[in-house]
């Protein structure tokens, strides 16, 4: 068991690192203006920013696909992956990109049998090549979600 803690917490930190990774190739330079998007739906208490533009790299916050009338997921699963992208698409909007300008995807989700219902819905968002992803069992999500979707899209 502590192997695997072990090994679940380095797997994590690397994810971690990921947006790193990607702000320092991106061309980006230190003290560069940001622009900060946050959508008209998003709740004025919640302390982050929808989506943080510098350089050419657009880094997605993470989103779960809530029903807006109820503050909860969906009844179906597949309803609740298409609100959760249909948020970040709208993030990427904002930002003048698509989902075509992902480039890193990753997946938060507390049940990993979900897996292939989540790609039915997923790769129908795609028109060119998929970004890189990673899907990852996660525990408990906020309110009962079953899918937490964050990105790095980079604009061309």
């Amino acid at each position: 068991m502590k192997v695997q803690n072990g090994v679940s917490r380095l797997l994590v930190a690397t994810l971690m690192l990921i947006p790193f990774a990607l702000f320092l190739v991106s061309g980006a330079k230190p003290g560069e203006a940001r622009r900060y998007i946050n959508l008209p739906s998003r709740p004025v208490v919640a302390p982050f920013s929808n989506g943080v533009m510098v350089g050419n790299t657009l880094y997605l916050a993470g989103t779960i696909g809530f029903d807006p009338q109820t503050g909860r997921p969906p009844a179906q699963i597949e309803d609740e992956a298409h609100r959760a992208l249909d948020n970040l698409k709208e993030v990427l909007a904002q930002a003048g990109m698509t989902m075509d300008d992902l480039v890193s995807v990753t997946v938060f989700c507390p049940d990993l049998s979900l897996y292939d219902n989540f790609n039915a819905v997923y790769k129908t968002y795609f028109k060119k090549d998929l970004p890189a992803r990673a899907f990852i069992g996660s525990g408990s999500l906020l309110r009962g979600g079953h899918f937490e979707v964050m990105g790095v899209a980079v604009k061309p």
